[in-house]
This record gives C-alpha cells, structure tokens and sequence, in this order.
C-alpha cells in the first residue's frame, strides 16, 4: 500500500510563477504608494486593516496546522525506518552533514563580510535615523536574546511539558525529540494497537498535506501584500543606505545555494544541477513567500517525494528535522550580521574571535526559530557573547523581511539537498523504485 500524494493537474499558470507575479506586483505598487502617496491616510488604512491582516492570516493558516504535520511526519519517518539501527545511521548522516555545511555556509558569509565591509559604508546620521525608528522593536529582539543560552537549548531539547514546547516556537525542537521517542518506541513494541495508531497517523498527515496544499494557492496574493507593505514604508532610502548589507547578504547567499550546494549534490549523490533546481524550485520560492521552514514542510515533502523521487521514509525524517535544526541561510546570516554590527561600531574582531562567531552561529543555526524572523534574537545573543552591544540590530530591522525571504529560501533548499545526499549516501532505493516493487 502506498501513501504517495495525488497530484492534481495544474491548469494555468504555476504557483511559483503566480508568487514572482505577485512578488514583482507588491513591490511596483508599494514603491508607487511611497512616493506618490507619501503618508496618505487612506495609505495607512489599507495596510492596517487589509494587507497586513491577510498576510498574517496566511501565516497563520500555515502554522495552525505545523505542530500535527511535524509530530505525524516525524512519527512515520521514524516508524518506517524499521529498526533503531537504521534510525542511528540516518541520524547521525544528518547530523554531521548539517554541522559541516552549515559550517561552510558561516564561513562563506564572514569571508564576504570581510571583503564588502558593509559597516564601513553607512552614513553615521543614517544608522542613528534607522535605530531610533525601530528602538522599541530592537529592545524587545535583545530582550529576547539576553533570555537564550545554549545550554538551555540543549536542556529544552528534552521537553517536561511537550504541551508547552508545541505552543513555543522557541521550543519546537522539544516536539522533535519528542516525535523521535515516540517513533521508537513504535518500532520497539510492535502490536496490533501500534499499527491502528500508525494509521492514524498516515490518515492526519495526508489532511494536513492536503489543507496546506489548499492555503498555499494563497501564497502569491499574501507575498504582494508583504512586499508592498515593505516597499510602501521603507521606499529607496533605507534600502539604498543600507545597500552594501543587502548586497553582501545576497552574494553570500547566492554563493552557497547556486555554487555550494549543487555541487555538493553532485558530489556525494551524483544529482546535475539542472535536476535538483527543477525539482526543488516551487518549494524554494514558497519558502521565500511565506518566510518560514516550518510553514514550506508540507510543500518540501511533497516536493522530495513527487519531483526528487526519494524515498519516503527518508525525506519525513530529514525534512521534519531539517524544518528545525538546518538552517543555512539564517546561520550564514547571522555570522554577517554580527560582523556587520562590529564595523558600524568601528570594532575589529581578529580571526580567533571570528572563528567563534563561526561555531556559534552553527549552534544559533540549530536553536534558530522557524519562523519569520527567528534569527534575530540569535543574533543578539551572539553580539553579547562576543562582548559589544546588540542595540545596532535595529538597524536591519527595514530590510530584514525581505532577506528573511530570501534566507528561508536557502534554508529550505538546503534541507532538501539534505535529503538528496543522506537518500543516496544511505543507499535507499528511490521513491518511483519503490512504487514499481509494491505494484
């Protein structure tokens, strides 16, 4: 029997097309509103009461059904490996992997830090402008950044109420662990009951996959409204001040996911990169609309499974994992942030205090939220350690949603690149192999 997702026929455009539509829209008609508008009530109105509203309904949508598709994908992919053994192997492949290229990753984004210096390139009566516009919101972030610490990440890893860690994205590594008990212990005591709950659980994530399959058709009218909310508030000023940031950050990024990753892939699972774009781009492109891993899981299974032809059994398990621990993108970013922030205040940090940021920030890219957003109480943290003041982080704070976009991307990818090389590396059979076997 198998559980593959039916797929129905596309009529007109794609879903990633109808996203860069809405994408290119929303930023046309913000900058517009900006500039022809100015600070036009009728303006405010529309974003207060229509745009941001239904861009939060949208993510909302998403996340309400996160925590049954996380705890019911893990469950399986567990479950399906068969045995423990086979859970240590795949574990440990992915742990390693993601420890060595969200490494490479961090370091691809300090070399650019150091070779662009966006920090030297602010006007000093600009960074002042831009942190005072957002003081409130900066001193909440390091609030929250002054409250993590990596050994009580690690401790909240085991969760004493999993209630509790279901309702704190902060915490949603907690419900991993707890899925992955839970897997086990399915595969250790093997009964008439644990099949029925097995069962159960296929039947909850396939309504899960298909609801989320229906709020995503959502995603190209949700991405107009960010961007034109982006657009409309901040206009070019920011965002060509803070230009030398946004360019280090996409260069960086674009580094790792078109150079880094596909020959990764290529190299340990024999994947072209032609094949592998192709096969990840409408989960790539939902993780930039929606800004968030967890909320592109449902399209990242589907996406591993229907266009990748990997196994099930191993793209649950990586990707559920993957939603909360591997992080590229934001650890990348997190690590130019910082270096970033060092320069605005004329700090040099010698190599040994960057290679600390590089560790660090591989362990920021686990404990990272995944959600919009997630890295910046990270970043904080990180600044403090480090030993200077995180107050400059309001400074991004304009142009983050769009590089939150673009990073989630990357996360995003990387996860199901993940998935490609443990797939091969693990020598599982493909998916379309698997199928031909059962029929």
């Amino acid at each position: 029997m198998t559980h593959a997702i039916d797929a129905a026929p596309q009529r007109g455009l794609p879903l990633h097309a109808k996203v860069m539509i809405g994408f290119v829209l929303g930023t046309v008609l913000g900058l517009l509103a900006h500039f022809g508008a100015g600070n036009a009530h009728w303006v405010q109105l529309l974003i207060d009461d229509a745009l941001r509203p239904f861009g939060q309904i949208f993510l909302n949508l998403l996340f309400m059904l996160v925590v049954p598709l996380m705890f019911s994908a893990l469950v399986l992919g567990v479950a399906e490996l068969g045995d423990v053994a086979s859970l240590g192997r795949l574990g440990g492949r992915t742990l390693l992997y993601t420890a060595g290229v969200t490494g490479i990753a961090v370091l691809v984004g300090l070399v650019c830090v150091n070779l662009f210096a966006p920090g030297t390139h602010l006007d000093p009566a600009l960074v002042q402008q831009a942190m005072n516009s957002n003081l409130a919101k900066s001193d909440a972030i390091i609030a929250q950044g002054h409250q993590l610490n990596f050994v009580q990440i690690i401790v909240d890893i085991v969760p004493h109420n999993i209630v509790g860690a279901m309702g704190d994205d902060s915490k949603k590594l907690g419900l991993v662990f707890f899925a992955l008990m839970f897997g086990i212990g399915m595969v250790m005591k093997p009964s008439p009951g644990t099949q029925a709950l097995k069962n159960a659980l296929h039947g909850v994530l396939e309504i899960c996959m298909h609801l989320i399959g229906m709020f995503v058709k959502l995603a190209p009218y949700a991405v107009t409204c960010f961007m034109f909310v982006l657009c409309e508030q901040m206009g070019w000023e920011v965002l060509v001040g803070l230009g030398w940031f946004v360019v280090t950050v996409l260069v960086a990024l674009a580094i790792h996911g078109f150079i880094v990753l596909p020959l990764w892939v290529k190299l340990m699972a024999g994947m072209g990169p032609r094949e592998f774009f192709r096969g990840v781009q409408e989960a790539s492109l939902t993780a930039f609309a929606t800004a968030s891993s967890a909320a592109t899981l449902p399209v990242a299974l589907r996406v591993a499974e229907e266009n990748l032809k990997l196994p099930r059994k191993v793209s649950r398990f990586v990707l559920t994992v993957g939603a909360s621990a591997n992080h590229h993108g934001s650890a990348l970013f997190e690590g130019i942030t910082v270096l970033f922030l060092a320069q605005i205040y004329g700090m040099h940090l010698p190599i040994g205090e960057q290679v600390l940021v590089l560790v660090l920030c591989i362990l920021g890219g686990i404990g990272t939220a995944s959600i919009p957003s997630g890295s910046l109480p990270v970043i904080a943290m990180i600044c403090g350690i480090v030993g200077f003041n995180s107050e400059g982080i309001g400074i991004i704070l304009g142009v983050n949603t769009f590089l939150d976009m673009c990073r989630t991307s990357l996360n995003v990818t990387g996860d199901l690149a993940m998935v490609v090389v443990v797939s091969r590396r693990s020598g599982e059979q493909d998916l379309a192999t698997l199928e031909d076997v059962v029929n």
